[in-house]
């Protein structure tokens, strides 16, 4: 969570806007006190989950299935030691 100024808010809001629909939350303060929290609209964020998780899905279905040594094997792949 971060905070922001409301001074700072009003110059930056559409850059602020963009942050909380890719999940953030922000906090509006003045003064040092909070007074406004921005959230991620739920219904879109579920949507977005939903969505990704099909995905995940679909990839599953087109590679099949993996054993995990082999997964945990590839995690290295071209990594320099």
């Amino acid at each position: 969570m971060r905070e922001v100024q409301a001074s700072d808010a009003k110059t930056h809001l559409p850059q602020l806007l963009d942050d909380v629909e890719r999940g953030e939350t922000i906090v509006i303060t003045r003064h040092g006190r909070a007074i406004a929290r921005l959230v991620p609209e739920a219904d879109r964020r579920q949507e977005e989950i939903d969505a990704a998780i099909e995905a995940i899905k679909a990839l599953r279905t087109r590679t099949g299935k993996i054993a995990a040594d082999d997964l945990l094997a590839t995690r290295h792949e071209g990594h320099k030691y």
